[in-house]
Parts: C-alpha cells; structure tokens; sequence
C-alpha cells in the first residue's frame, strides 16, 4: 500500500525511490497489511530493504501466498512454506503476525486441513486466520469448532467487517467493483488473543466510513484496557484517504483513552524549503 499511487505527493513525497517509499509511509501508520506476498513471494533482497526502512516496533500482517492456502489449500505446501518464511526473516520482530487468508469455498469440512496445517507451523511466529465462508458466522456451531482450531495455536479469527459497504448501494465505480470482490459477511468482534487484528471497509464518503467504524472504536478501547494490543486496519473502496482515515480512528480511541501513544509526525508531503 505504501506505493499506491493516489498518496503519491498529496500524503508522501513524491518522487522519493523504491527504497524509501515505505519509510514514509511508516510515519503516517505503525502497521502495513503485506498483501502483495498473496500474489508472489518477494525476493530476500526486497524484505530486507522493507526492514532497513522501519523499526523494530513497525508493525507488518504478512499474506501467506495463494499457491499456499487457494490453490493447495493447506496441504502438501511444506516446500513452498518453508521458502517463504525464509525469505520473510530479515522482518524479524516486526512480523506482528502471518496472515492465512482462506478463499469463500474453504469452509467447515475443510477445518482438519486448517487444524493439521497450523500445527505444523513454527512456534515462533504469531498466526491470524481471516474465514470467509458464510458458515462460520451463520452457525454457530461451526464458528465453535473454528475458535476451538484457532486456539489450540493461539491464532487469531481476522474480522473483514464490509457491513458499512453492503448497507447501502455502490455509489462509485471503486464501490461498484467493491461490491463484486468482497465478502458479505456480519461483522464480527470478538477477540482470541491478546493481539486482535480488525480490517475494516468503509465506503469512499468520509462520512459514511467515520459513522461505520463507531463499534469498532469502543471495542478496540476495551481491548486496550484489558492490555490487549490490537491492530487495526482502515480500507475504503478506492483507499484515496485511508492514511488521513487511519490516524482518524486512531485518534478516536486516544481520545477515550488518553494513555494510548500518538501516531509519529508524518513526513511532509512537500520538501521543506527556506522561503
């Protein structure tokens, strides 16, 4: 996301090199979905330059690859797991957590292949699974066998809360295709670990996004306060202004708990100049 072309000189200076773009971006957020890894597994030399340009507390959620978890699903993928942990080791303690994205198909018969997989992990990293089968938030006792899953690893259950998007009609063309890629699924809050992850999808009217993620600013506060430490990622449809919308809700919980540590002063968009 720290390339994505709209942030490009209105939130991050541009130009700036490949090699610099997501230090910028790290003083805007203190986390970073790795969705690109969903598609092709970096070379080393790129994860490397990713952690020369954070610190140690940067945060990044990174996607296991789909060759991993759509199109082998879970199983026979001891080779193509170990090459991509390999190769996300520089990110060393800022991997807050590897993210198992399951397509809509994986569903309750498939939980052995879930159960199987996930204890064949290294103990050493965190786990978030993110489900989107309407099984598991319809029944309830699928959702049980799930959680149970889940906490037999100490993963995390990965909420994709697109309930503000489907409220109403698309209004945009990014709402439009929103509509035909997302999952409609009820928004779901409840924490398995001490490291809870949201993703939350508003719509592309600041408003209407704002509205959408109120539940979501008084559970996150409540996570804080039972010493929680959770994660929380803000996209709308087109992500024209999820930097500014992220350090928004960010200060919405700030503000019910003044304790929390600010967000770092963003880099200016513009060079700074004498005159």
């Amino acid at each position: 996301m720290w390339t994505h072309a709209p942030w490009q000189g209105r939130f991050l200076p541009h130009p700036l090199p490949p090699g610099e773009r997501l230090r910028a971006y790290a003083t805007w957020c203190d986390a970073v979905e790795g969705n690109t890894t969903f598609y092709a597994t970096p070379a080393k030399s790129t994860v490397e330059s990713w952690a020369r340009q954070t610190g140690p507390d940067f945060r990044f959620v990174v996607k296991l690859p789909k060759t991993i978890t759509h199109e082998r699903r879970l199983t026979g993928v001891d080779e193509e797991l170990r090459s991509f942990l390999d190769t996300m080791e520089p990110l060393g303690p800022r991997i807050h957590s590897l993210w198992i994205q399951l397509p809509g198909s994986f569903g309750p018969g498939d939980l052995g292949a879930l159960a199987g997989f996930l204890r064949t992990l290294p103990g050493s990293q965190r786990y978030a699974v993110e489900v989107r089968h309407r099984a598991f938030f319809d029944d309830e006792r699928s959702a049980r066998q799930l959680e149970r899953v889940l906490a037999g690893v100490g993963a995390e259950w990965v909420p994709f809360d697109t309930t503000v998007l489907f409220r109403s009609p698309p209004t945009s063309d990014a709402e439009r295709d929103a509509w035909t890629k997302k999952p409609r699924v009820p928004r779901r809050s409840a924490a398995l670990t001490d490291r809870p992850i949201v993703r939350y999808l508003g719509r592309d009217a600041e408003e209407a996004t704002v509205e959408g993620w109120r539940p979501w600013v008084g559970t996150v506060a409540g996570w804080l306060r039972e010493g929680r430490s959770p994660t929380v990622f803000i996209h709308t449809p087109d992500n024209a202004d999820a930097l500014m919308l992220a350090r928004r809700f960010h200060d919405e919980v700030r503000a019910r708990l003044p304790e929390l540590e600010p967000l770092p002063d963003p880099l200016p968009a513009e060079p700074l100049t004498l005159f």
